[in-house]
This record gives C-alpha cells, structure tokens and sequence, in this order.
C-alpha cells in the first residue's frame, strides 16, 4: 500500500509534465493570429463586398451630384439614401485604406533580410540566418490533412571539433552567434590560415553539416587574401593529368589538363600522338585584344550619334588612346568600335593587355575616356561600365564575329597510316562525319559558335590548371573545327578556327602554386619581359593546339563506334553497367 501511494504522485506528475509538453506543442503548432480571424466572412469575400460597396456608391453619388448641378440644387441638401451611400462610402474607404496600407507598412517593417551580401559590421552573419536552432518551432512538425504523421526528424548535434587554443574557441562562438561576422576574420586575426581553420569550425556549429573530406591544411590562404576567394573554409582538389608532347610550331609541350572526367586526358593525349607522328601542329593568332563595352545614354538619338561619330573619327584616336593608355604600362588603344540601340550608345573599347589576361586594365582604361568625355558631352548619363557588348562570359556573336582576346587558328595534316594505326578509322569516315556532326548538326541545332565536338572540355581543363577564370570558358571555346581530303584523298587537314581565347599568364588563379607550377611546366610562366604578351600569346596558341588533339582524338573514336567502350573503360563503369542491364 505504502509503494502504490509513494508511486501515484509520481506518476501524476509525470502526467501532468505530458499534458504541458501537450499544450506547448498546440502553442508551438497553432498559426498565429491575425486580425482577419476576427471577420464573419472570409477574407476574400469580405475584400469583395468592400470593394463592390465603394465603387457603386461611389458612383451613386457621382450621378446624384451631377443631376444637382444640373438642376441647379445646392449640393448640401442631401436625402436619407444620399447620406446612407456617404456613410458606406467612408466606412469602405477606410476598410480598403487600413486592408492595404497597414499590410504594406507592415511588410516593409516586418520583412526579413535574406540578402546574403549584407555584411555589415551591425548584422548578423548570413550564415547565421539559415540557423536551424533559431527556429522556435520548426514547420517540419506541422502533419497535412488526413496524412498520418511523420516520423520525427532528427536534428543534426551541432559538430565540435577540438580547436588550438581557448582564446580560438572563444571567436567560434562568437562568429556562431554573429557577434564577430565572418568575412572580417582575416583582417581581425591578421592569420588567413587560421581565420580559414575558426570559420570553417563556426560553419560545421551552426550548418550541423561535417565538412570533413575538404581539406583546409596545406594551402597557402595568404595569396589568395583580396583577389581569388574571400571567406574560405578550405580547398577542392581537382586531378591534374598530362597530355602530349603536343609538337606545336616546332616545340614540344607538356599540356597539364585539371579535370574529373574519364577518358578526357586519355583522349587528347592520343590526339598529341597523332600529331605528334604526322610531323606537329602549327598556329596562327590572328588578333590579340581584350575587350570592355559601357553603355551611355543621351537625350536624344542625335546626341547619341555625334558622340558615335567623335569615338570612331580616326582625327580623335590619338588623343583618346593616350586618356586610355593611362591605365597601365601596357595598355594600348587598339580600337574602339560603337553602335546605337535607340538613344543608348555601345561603346566596344579593344585593348592589348600583354600577359595579363585584362579585364581590370581595360576598364580602368574606359573610365578614364568616360571621364574624359563628360567635359565635351556634360549631357552623357553613364549607365554601366559594361553594356554587354563586351561580351564577357556570354556566348555572343559579337565575339564570334569581332573575337575577343586571343584570335588563333591551328592546323595540322594526319597521316593515312597514323589515321589507320593511331586512330582507328579512315580519312573519308572523319570528313564525313565532321561535315554532318560539326558543321550541319550544329547548324541545325542553332549553335553560337559551336561548330566542334568539345572544344570546351579541353579549355576548362587548360584554363583550371593554368589559374584562368573558368567562366570565361564560354566565349574561349568558340571552335569551328574543319577536316578534308588531302594529298589525293589520302591524308587528313585538320583544323581549329578559336576567335575568343581568353587567357594571361599573371594575374589572378596564375599566382597561386599548383597554377603556377602548371604554367611553368609550358614555359610560360609570369611576364614576358623582352616581349610583353607573348607568354600570353603562346599560352593561347597551346590551348588552340590541346583542342586540336582532343577534336582529332574524339572524332576519331565517334566514327570508329569506340566513344562508349572507352568511357566504360576509363570511367571503370562496367560493372554498374551490367548490374542495370540485368535488374
């Protein structure tokens, strides 16, 4: 009797604790209120009744003011129904007035910030924001209508790692509750790597998300502080493999190719053989100049147009040229070529960069002929720096046209053996096949520069591992690849035609080690100081001659039916292959 009594509080409190988690729980899952709960009617009915009563009084008294005035009654003289409509009038008005302006208000005051660019020194870390633990009540407990309920989620520990010191784990708290923000860990700790080490712990605290497998030790965040990453929490490796020799102009390269696709280095390197045993590769670069188009406006298109016809005088080249040069000491004007679009002019400033691959230059460059312009044309509204008329990191035919960077072409002629023995196939079957896969099925496609096989396979490879900006792969990849008969049908020309190759050898992803290393293994690392741009130049002709080898050696495997069996192979995806085709 005694232990049944000594049990029985217990077990109502243990109740009572149930009942409460209950109704916390309802608190937690109820909506909140709001002020259209209070309404007899829906809330869309009550807008509509709202809405009809003011438009049909509203125009009620409309005609009863005018036939008083046509009458020549006073308007202050009103009947009962006049003053009914005046009151339904007011009473609507404000209904609307307080429906639209209160909500409005409110979603100015009451909006939250999602703008992950927000980096004030007052503001919460955007990371921070995403915080599934400043939740109150997470939505993902709230079960559908007739649906049976979910099984409950488990919401990830937050991940602890041992850090170096006290004072370090101390900034991780800080950073997690937003009272030091992130981006301004480097300039606080004067230390990149360990700035990367506590921001990359703050983040596992709050995602609840283990980075581990990114590695963080052995990279040298110093060199890229200020220009190549900001925030980082580590490094992604990429493989880099080697292609070649590529025998190019008479010289043998080493082409180092940073990718995760099977069979690609494979496949360009049996192309550099192909060449390679045919005699090389030679290329032409055709034009060399970088490229940055603003956008003006004027009042009128006649405006617009004298301005059009000043820039594009040869008389005003000279001095515009010396405004531009100022920029660098190795900028150069090459030219500046314009077009209307109404009462907005395109300026397209083109100019030789040396080495470095040359957007920053050539946009001081144009700023300082915007400025000097303004005292001539004090009317000129400048609306961009950048009109895309460039065109920068977009496939455009003003690049396909005009080219953008470096113009080059190259060439090589193919063996009938080498044909045969290296590639598998036969000189008529590539022609054949280049006319109806290249050149027609692009054309029936619609492609913007797109007459070759995967001229942008090899360009991303060369310009991750040489430290270019890989989004500029879009208009660097620009290819109409060409084959033909030669020597009486016996031997293969191959070619590539590449208007828009964007590459430099300093500046940028070039400075960093690995990059670094990759372009010294081609020998062309940094500034050409006898030269300025032909390291640069060479760089371009090397990527022109890599997307020879790798349309000669893809086209090849297409025409002899190899394509499949050689992913397979080197892709090691057989065995998934066979277990598909027999489930």
């Amino acid at each position: 009797m005694d232990s049944t009594k000594s049990r029985r509080p217990i077990r109502h409190l243990h109740h009572q604790k149930r009942i409460s988690e209950e109704v916390d729980d309802h608190r937690c899952l109820s909506p909140p209120l709001k002020a259209s709960d209070a309404l007899p009617l829906p809330l869309y009915l009550t807008n509509a009744v709202f809405f009809t009563l003011f438009f049909s009084v509203a125009y009620y008294l409309l005609h009863r003011w005018r036939d008083k005035i046509r009458n020549s009654t006073p308007l202050h003289v009103v009947t009962l129904s006049e003053i009914a409509a005046i009151v339904s009038l007011i009473a609507s008005f404000i209904y609307l007035l307080g429906f639209f302006g209160i909500g409005f208000v409110q979603s100015l005051i009451a909006r939250p910030s999602h703008d992950t660019w927000d980096l004030d020194d007052a503001d919460r870390s955007y990371l921070i924001d995403g915080d599934h633990r400043l939740v109150t009540c997470s939505p993902a407990k709230v079960a559908p209508v007739n649906s049976p309920p979910p099984a409950k989620m488990s919401v990830p520990e937050p991940i602890v790692s041992p850090l170096a010191s006290e004072e370090d784990e101390e900034i991780v708290k800080s950073v997690v509750n937003g009272t030091i923000p992130s981006y301004s860990l480097e300039s606080k700790l004067g230390d990149c790597k360990r700035a990367a080490e506590i921001r990359r712990e703050a983040l596992q605290r709050m995602t609840g998300r283990s980075l581990e497998g990114l590695p963080v030790e052995g990279f040298d965040y110093e060199s890229i502080l200020g220009q190549c990453c900001e925030m980082p929490v580590g490094y992604v490796q990429i493989p880099v493999g080697i292609a070649g020799p590529l025998l190019l102009d008479g010289r043998e390269y080493s082409v180092p190719m940073a990718t995760t696709e099977g069979c690609l280095v494979a496949s360009t390197n049996r192309g550099c053989k192909a060449i390679h045993l045919s005699g090389g590769a030679d290329s032409v670069l055709l034009k060399d100049g970088m490229t940055r188009a603003p956008v003006v406006r004027f009042t009128s298109v006649r405006r617009a147009a004298e301005l059009k016809f000043f820039l594009e005088s040869p008389e005003n080249f000279d001095s515009l040229s010396v405004v531009f040069n100022r920029s660098s000491g190795f900028a150069k004007l090459l030219n500046i070529q314009c077009t209307l679009a109404g009462r907005n002019l395109y300026m397209r400033f083109t100019c030789f960069t040396g080495d470095a691959m040359g957007m920053n230059m050539v946009s001081k460059g144009v700023q300082n002929v915007l400025e000097f312009l303004q005292s001539d044309f004090p009317d000129m509204d400048v609306l961009g720096i950048s009109g895309n008329y460039c065109s920068d990191k977009k496939p455009a035919a003003v690049n396909w046209i005009e080219g953008r960077g470096k113009w080059v072409v190259c060439e090589a002629i193919i063996k009938e053996e080498v044909v045969k023995k290296v590639l598998k196939t036969s000189v008529a079957a590539l022609v054949e096949l280049n006319m109806v896969k290249n050149l027609a099925g692009s054309a029936v496609a619609g492609s913007l520069g797109g007459f070759n096989a995967h001229a942008a396979n090899i360009v991303s490879a060369v310009f991750i591992a040489t430290g270019q900006d890989p989004a500029q792969n879009v208009e660097s990849s620009h290819c109409m690849t060409m084959m033909e008969a030669v020597n009486d049908g016996k031997d293969l020309h191959i070619s590539v035609t590449m208007p828009s190759i964007e590459v430099g050898t300093v500046g940028g992803g070039t400075q960093l080690a690995s990059q670094s290393a990759c372009l010294n293994l081609l020998g062309v690392k940094g500034a050409n100081k006898e030269s300025p741009g032909a390291n640069a130049r060479q760089l371009a002709t090397i990527v022109a001659g890599s997307v020879l080898a790798g349309e000669l050696s893809l086209m090849s495997a297409i025409a002899a039916g190899q394509l499949v069996k050689s992913h397979l192979k080197y892709n090691r995806s057989s065995k998934d292959v066979s277990s598909f085709a027999s489930s």
